[in-house]
């Protein structure tokens, strides 16, 4: 293993033995279904609607998709390195926002990743959302699959810039700090 980062060729092919272990796993069906199930508790303010025109039922397919690739980058990298800060990658929001969907299937991702051979990573402190579409996590996913949808893959500036505009709407309705936090009392009936 190396302690610097592989080229984005090296990760894609192991991203991509990754996924396609992933999805020939028993219980995938188990981790897709029990994932996306888990879209009534999709509550955060500026993740999933940085998406214009959101829809959770018409975009929660594609972003598991995509969720899955992202997450697969990231263990393709600590595959090649063994080291966690390095396999960190560039995610878009609303991808990230989709990896914590899964994670929250804590059972099921754990026994897939321990039969196909590997380390999920991910946490919150080291996470990096500040996918640019012309850094390393790029130039991989588009070895492996292809470009990545723009419609996910915001960039971070897009997504500062919509979140703005989020967090502006939200206030009008007392939701402050982009819905973080309000003032509404809830009188009893």
């Amino acid at each position: 293993m190396s302690t610097s980062m592989p080229t984005p060729a090296q990760t894609a092919r192991r991203a991509e033995q990754i996924l396609a272990a992933i999805v020939a796993d028993e219980e995938f069906a188990a981790f897709e279904a029990a994932t996306l199930e888990y879209s009534s508790d999709w509550q955060c303010f500026t993740g999933f609607p940085v998406i214009e025109r959101w829809s959770l039922d018409t975009d929660k397919g594609p972003l598991f998709t995509e969720g899955l690739r992202a997450l697969t980058l990231k263990a393709a990298v600590f595959d090649l390195t063994g080291d966690e800060r390095l396999a960190e990658v560039a995610v878009a929001v609303p991808v990230d926002e989709m990896s914590h969907a899964m994670i929250a299937q804590p059972q099921l991702f754990a026994r897939i990743a321990a039969r196909t051979g590997f380390q999920l990573i991910h946490q919150t402190d080291q996470e990096h959302t500040d996918y640019t579409g012309d850094d390393f996590t790029h130039r991989a996913y588009r070895l492996a699959w292809g470009e990545p949808p723009a419609r996910y893959w915001l960039v971070k500036d897009e997504v500062d810039r919509r979140v703005k505009i989020l967090s502006a709407r939200y206030a009008s309705i007392g939701m402050d700090r982009a819905g973080r936090e309000h003032d509404i009392t809830f009188a009893a009936a």
